[in-house]
């Protein structure tokens, strides 16, 4: 090849290097290029999220707000819901089967274990369909993945606290006034949004994929739900009862009904540290570092395969 200098000589020049025999991803490292939306480092995908804090936060109310924009009653329906289920498993356990019989305080010991649970339980479905429920969203943004299923575990913490005035309400017409240990509901329930967070990003993931698993959850969850002393005391169905000890340890150690013991115990006078579980507090900073880095790492792994195919 040549060309023509400024005096007019000609100068001759290196033909361009073939391309043949390059792999897609040698070609691309020679000319600089890098694959779209490709997932980044631990670390930096961290960064990535905490600058759209905002966004997730916006995310999480404008959904909440939305949720209930076709009702009548509007909001009113984020703590109407869990009180009509307190009200029939009152119902149906508490009168019909008994369950109320040995259980100082039943109705606040009812609600609160349904508030907590709920709190969990919407989370995880919500996480369920969180990526395959916005896949619009997700092709046409180019944003960390991770906010989604984050934004709608805020939405679900935030429609708890709307219902944990009501449960106030609830604690004072049944005698159980404030005291410190009112206090710990904090901390049990920033370990419990951590849980709730892991789990929902795990069901994210898998929930992409397979999106008949939304199906299937509701079952998952309303199993679980019986097997964390929701509507009954644990202990009181225990006991007496000749059952294994590995099966003791399990319903005990089970995550939903460790942080509904932990929200019984701080707001309930009549039940005492004795009802806890040994190393309540230890399994329910486990349970949320277990699967808070667990459930992030899982979902970042599969970050660039989010939306695609």
């Amino acid at each position: 090849m040549s060309e023509t200098t400024h005096d007019g000589a000609v100068a001759m020049s290196a033909p361009p290097a073939s391309d043949e025999g390059l792999s897609p991803a040698q070609r691309a490292q020679k000319y600089g290029l890098a694959q779209s939306g490709a997932r980044p480092s631990l670390p930096e995908y961290v960064r990535q999220l905490w600058q759209r804090r905002h966004f997730i936060s916006a995310f999480a109310s404008a959904k909440l707000t939305a949720q209930y924009s076709q009702a009548k009653l509007g909001q009113v329906w984020q703590v109407a819901t869990p009180l009509l289920n307190a009200l029939v498993y009152y119902l149906i356990f508490g009168l019909l089967i008994g369950t109320r019989k040995g259980v100082p305080d039943f109705v606040p010991f009812l609600v609160t274990g349904v508030f907590i649970f709920t709190f969990t339980q919407s989370s995880v479905m919500a996480g369920t369909r969180a990526i395959s429920g916005n896949l619009g969203l997700v092709r046409a943004l180019h944003f960390p993945r991770a906010c989604l299923p984050v934004s709608f575990c805020l939405m679900q913490l935030q429609q708890l606290l709307f219902s944990m005035g009501v449960l106030v309400l609830i604690l004072l017409g049944f005698g159980q006034m404030p005291t410190w240990s009112w206090l710990l509901v904090f901390p049990a329930l920033t370990l419990q949004f951590v849980f709730n967070t892991g789990l929902a990003m795990v069901m994210a993931r898998l929930g992409s994929k397979t999106p008949d698993l939304a199906q299937l959850m509701p079952f998952i969850m309303r199993t679980w739900m019986y097997a964390s002393g929701v509507m009954f005391s644990i202990d009181l169905i225990l006991k007496g009862k000749h059952v294994p000890h590995f099966v003791e340890v399990l319903l005990n150690g089970n995550p939903a009904a460790v942080y509904i013991d932990l929200m019984r115990f701080a707001l309930i006078d009549s039940f005492t540290h004795k009802q806890l579980p040994p190393h309540v507090w230890a399994f329910a900073g486990g349970w949320a570092l277990l699967m808070g880095v667990v459930g992030f790492v899982y979902f970042w792994k599969a970050e660039e395969r989010y939306g695609r195919g």
